[in-house]
């Protein structure tokens, strides 16, 4: 698989290009190289200073506990009612209180740039891009509601602290809690102000900062005016208010798309339309770690956005690898493979198309296609995967493959241009015959799970970035300070659909 050079941007939601190209690097996986110098300063300052940042940070904590509980008793949940004296008092206790912590933990100076608009002209915030825990330094700052996991309340001193800032809960054990969410954040944006402002996290999860991914609508199903927040280290951004037209009131992924757009031109980076789904399929944990710059993150988007993903992934995933093992080989061009799929010849099908088509001769193996749709649909069963790539690429008389075959069937699984396998080839093969089975493979991977870190990356390590090698990665679900509370069908490719 490759990315071609000549590539087309995505064509967005409302019709328009994106203003700039998807990035190629993977956007969920943070890459962290360390001189020598700057190891032995970590070293050294976790033995030292962290010690006494954790103890003032904890300590800041316990102090903010005692104000956030005398100023929660007996206050109603469901309505909200005009802020005393005293409780204003408390506000900005608490905020200093934070502010000190922060600052114990390394913040020293934070600047904010813009004004932040009053909760009558903007009763939403969207902050944008997140990458971190950190990010929560703008709710301490600005004591703004956030959406956030029903168990955190529960959470001994933490839980007081969020209780306070009137979050609105989401219930993984309730299924309409994501109904029951929508429906509150509309309530609370159109109180008129009454409500103090809610924080949300559109991208639903971490990123490593290099693009904006897909925002998710919820945030904008209430159609009114949102402000966006831009957060980049050392300082954030308030932008101006945003206010939707009618047609973006009516159509909350539009409005959602022309906020992105207006938040990357801010912070001068591209946007994608990557989102949490191909998160998980980046972090997924089966034998085969995707490398940072895999292909396989456009390919998901474009099966998600072609709506070529299976409801029923089992058999027709057999169903297409039958299909593809009687065509031996045979190359495709663009209709045939169309046809194949039987879909309509398209923009985005072109872009699939050349997804495959390596050798730039407008032809491609659909045995590929099929590998890779397996990858992406079930991206933790490699062994699954493994298997339906030899039955479709296996010779009759044996029930073997090449090293050739297993090179291509390798690289389409991680997404890769160029992969070599020659030593673990070798290693399977030890009969030296030239052909490895299934059963063979099958075997080498039950005594050596981790074969792809001993002998796929190392070997490729000059072209191959693993995500193994990774220092850090982000978190497989959404964080506890914004998780997906967008309706269960509220997809911007869905919501998109539904509306046009």
């Amino acid at each position: 698989m490759r990315l071609p050079s000549n590539r087309q941007c995505a064509v967005e939601g409302d019709g328009l290009k994106m203003d700039q190209a998807p990035p190629f690097r993977n956007p969920f996986v943070h890459v962290l190289k360390f001189t020598p110098l700057e190891k032995a300063k970590i070293a050294l300052m976790t033995v030292t200073l962290f010690p006494i940042r954790l103890l003032i940070a904890a300590f800041m904590m316990l102090l903010a506990w005692p104000f956030a509980f005398l100023a929660s008793v007996g206050r109603s949940e469901a309505a909200v009612e005009p802020q005393c004296l005293w409780r204003r008092l408390v506000d900005i206790i608490l905020k200093i209180i934070m502010r000190v912590m922060w600052f114990a933990g390394g913040f020293h100076w934070i600047t904010v740039k813009g004004q932040r608009a009053l909760p009558a002209e903007a009763p939403i915030l969207t902050l944008a891009p997140h990458s971190s825990y950190f990010d929560a330094i703008p709710v301490t700052m600005t004591m703004a509601s956030i959406v956030m996991k029903a168990e955190s309340k529960d959470i001994p001193v933490w839980g007081t602290l969020i209780k306070y800032i009137r979050p609105v809960f989401v219930s993984r054990s309730d299924q309409n809690s994501r109904k029951k969410t929508v429906e509150e954040i509309k309530r609370r944006a159109h109180s008129g102000g009454e409500w103090p402002q809610i924080m949300i996290f559109p991208e639903g999860t971490c990123t490593n900062r290099s693009c904006l991914i897909t925002f998710k609508p919820g945030a904008f199903i209430p159609a009114v005016p949102v402000q966006p927040v831009v957060i980049r280290y050392p300082n954030k951004l308030f932008l101006p208010i945003y206010t939707p037209s009618e047609e973006e009131k009516k159509n909350p992924a539009l409005f959602a798309i022309n906020v992105r757009r207006v938040m990357a031109k801010a912070l001068g980076v591209p946007i994608t339309d990557y989102s949490f789904e191909d998160c998980q399929l980046a972090m997924a944990e089966g034998q085969l770690k995707l490398p940072v710059d895999t292909c396989l993150l456009e390919f998901a988007k474009l099966v998600r956005r072609l709506g070529l993903k299976p409801k029923n992934t089992e058999k027709v995933l057999q169903e297409y690898g039958n299909r593809a093992r009687k065509l031996e080989g045979q190359k495709l061009d663009l209709d045939k493979f169309a046809n194949f799929l039987d879909v309509p010849v398209s923009d985005m099908l072109r872009d699939m198309f050349a997804l495959f088509d390596e050798h730039e001769d407008s032809c491609m193996d659909i045995r590929e296609y099929v590998i890779a749709l397996s990858v992406v649909c079930r991206p933790a069963k490699t062994l699954e995967t493994m298997k339906l790539a030899f039955k479709m690429f296996e010779a009759e008389e044996d029930g073997a493959i090449t090293e050739m075959e297993l090179a291509v069937i390798l690289k389409t699984a991680l997404g890769v241009t160029h992969l070599s396998v020659s030593h673990l080839f070798t290693a399977i093969d030890a009969e030296d015959t030239g052909k490895i089975t299934f059963e063979r493979f099958r075997s080498f991977v039950e005594q050596h799970p981790d074969f792809a870190d001993e002998y796929l990356y190392t070997e490729n390590a000059a072209s191959l970035s693993s995500r193994n090698l990774q220092t850090t990665a982000p978190t497989k679900t959404a964080n506890g300070i914004c998780p997906d509370f967008s309706p269960s069908d509220g997809t911007i490719d869905g919501l998109l659909k539904k509306h046009n």
